[in-house]
């Protein structure tokens, strides 16, 4: 079960990395790319899984203060991603928002790393 876990682990990364990354990618011309939607589901996706199989099958005692606060950003992020590039296929672009859900990805990452 170890294995599978850190599989999904590496997927929540890459998730990550496709959101934050691609962010980052359209600093110059703000808009979500497929990319950071992906992204976004994908880290909404395996956060939910990890979550439950640590708690179920690998007896890992997590902070479900810190789990919840990551969830409900991550689900901001995702429906906001979704929002604007649904926005953006209809010719309505909003900067703002790209930044908002960038900025959002950027602090949940944050969130995972610095708090104890």
């Amino acid at each position: 079960m170890t294995v599978v876990y850190n599989l999904l682990f590496v997927c929540h990364l890459l998730g990550m990395a496709a959101l934050v990354g691609g962010y980052f990618a359209v600093l110059g011309s703000p808009r979500i790319s497929e990319v950071m939607v992906w992204g976004a589901r994908l880290q909404f996706v395996t956060g939910l899984i990890l979550v439950g199989l640590g708690e179920s099958a690998l007896d890992k005692d997590y902070n479900h203060v810190k789990i919840a606060v990551k969830l409900v950003l991550s689900l901001v992020v995702v429906a906001l991603a979704e929002i604007v590039r649904g926005r953006q296929k209809k010719g309505q672009d909003n900067p703002t928002l790209v930044h908002v859900v960038g900025g959002l990805g950027i602090v949940t990452v944050l969130v995972a790393a610095l708090w104890t």
